[in-house]
């Protein structure tokens, strides 16, 4: 039978995920495997006494179910194990075929292994795939989820950027003058928001205002790495990258580079606010509403690195961290289930996070307000990525932009050669030479500027090629 058959005969199954064993006498080794990987991820249907030949699914029946039922919850509640595991078991009868299905829950606290921590596994398609010791790692730390911004360091208020402090203060006072916070000493203040506790600095508190030599004690890479790519992915775009933001001392500093950056690549269409231009559109707030989000959530103890890149087609943020639930479930409701609780309290504080949950629905029905295209969520072991995307008919006036921004960068010469250039692109040095006012050596001098600077390009030979200028 078909999988969907074999679903429509268990009908009271809701099919999340599955695996069926055959199980006919005995419980296979690799079911170990399974509830770890279904524990790890989001929770499956594992089903004895089905055998399954590539897409055909057959019902073998299981021997003796009492003592296969009993034998694997014993084994799920007993030591081999790491946690204690609770499924819920279902006892199908096919004529005299006895098929059992159990549901092994995701597990709350993460990794799920048995017998040792290399048996960890996660669901990767339809197979169970052994995680690396890295993505181990990450899950132990999951299971301090929303306490490690909260741990002290050694650090005091003198190894804070006083200049970063400074500027947050004056933010909130300029968005709220009438706020009691504003009253306070600045060591006050700092202990208000936790950034401080008992005179000495959090781990939050260190990312978000530390100085560079600080932070580096604790997070010898830490950065929030920015680059913008001229090219739908990395294999058409001409360079790795065309612009990388260099490196700022924390998380505050980085929030408002990276703000000044992003924003100039979303359309932002003139409206009026009153007597003023309106720039706070729905668009504008959803790709703000990620930025935060990556700021907040993101694991500063992995390896990996909060990151964004801003293809011509779209806008991707790659926060290190899974999720703490799926993420249909988080978008459903308003969890609210922070990965750093202090550092969202500070961006709180300056109305820059959400009161509750992930801020998902802010960001899709800000950027459908505007774009075509749903963001789209992608979910790892050790992180999750969100996309944005523009739209087609955006795309060729970006490039456009871009060009004129470059252009701006040149002498007049170069952006006559450019615009000739585009009106006749089978135009010849000697022509331009005329045209220009300058030697063909000059030309030619110009033209090779122009080239490494990806303006323009030679498409063809020297004798009966063109000119195109990219973009």
């Amino acid at each position: 039978m078909k999988k969907s058959e074999l679903i429509e005969r268990l009908e009271d199954i809701e099919w999340e995920d599955f695996e069926v064993k055959e199980a006919k006498s005995e419980i296979p080794k690799s079911s170990w495997a399974t509830v770890s990987a279904f524990s790890n991820t989001a929770g499956g249907w594992l089903i004895f006494g089905v055998r399954k030949n590539k897409k055909e699914y057959e019902i073998i029946g299981v021997e003796n179910p009492e003592k296969i039922e009993q034998n694997f919850t014993t084994v799920l509640r007993s030591g081999k194990f790491n946690r204690k595991i609770k499924p819920v078991c279902k006892k199908y009868s096919f004529n005299d075929k006895t098929v059992l299905a159990f549901y092994i829950p995701l597990a709350q606290k993460k990794p799920v292994y048995f017998d040792n921590a290399k048996n960890s596994f996660i669901r990767s398609g339809s197979g169970d795939q052994r995680l690396t010791w890295q993505e181990i790692d990450s899950l132990y730390r999951d299971t301090s989820f929303g306490t490690k911004d909260k741990e002290l360091t050694e650090l005091t208020i003198n190894n804070l950027n006083q200049e970063s402090i400074r500027r947050y203060r004056t933010y909130l006072k300029n968005i709220k003058p009438e706020h009691h916070y504003n009253s306070l000493s600045d060591e006050e203040f700092l202990a208000k928001i936790q950034v401080l506790e008992n005179e000495k600095v959090t781990f939050a508190g260190l990312l978000v205002f530390g100085i560079e030599d600080s932070i580096r004690k604790y997070f010898v890479d830490f950065k929030i790495d920015y680059l913008e790519i001229f090219g739908t992915s990395y294999a058409d775009a001409q360079k790795r990258y065309e612009f990388r933001l260099s490196g700022y001392p924390n998380i505050f500093e980085y929030f408002f580079a990276v703000y000044e950056r992003i924003i100039k690549k979303i359309d932002i269409p003139f409206k009026l606010k009153g007597a003023f231009r309106d720039e706070n559109q729905p668009q504008v707030k959803a790709i703000r509403e990620a930025l935060v989000n990556l700021l907040i959530h993101s694991d500063y103890f992995s390896p990996m690195k909060p990151r964004i890149r801003v293809f011509l087609n779209r806008i991707e943020f790659l926060n290190p961290g899974a999720l703490p639930k799926p993420y249909e479930e988080l978008r459903k409701g308003d969890i609210s289930m922070p990965r750093n609780p202090i550092i969202t309290r500070i961006f709180r504080v300056i109305d820059l996070a959400e009161n509750a949950g992930y801020g998902f629905d802010k960001m899709f029905n800000g950027w459908r307000h505007y774009y075509t295209k749903d963001p789209v969520v992608f979910e790892g072991t050790d992180y999750y990525r969100i996309e944005f995307f523009f739209d087609e008919r955006y795309i060729e006036k970006d490039l456009e932009k871009d060009l004129e921004k470059d252009l701006e960068k040149l002498n007049k010469n170069q952006r006559r050669i450019v615009a000739e250039i585009r009106k006749n692109n089978f135009i010849t040095q000697k022509e331009l030479s005329k045209i220009v006012g300058i030697n063909e050596k000059n030309i030619r001098n110009n033209i090779t500027k122009l080239k490494n600077l990806n303006i323009i390009k030679r498409v063809g030979p020297a004798k009966g090629g063109h000119w195109e200028v990219i973009g």
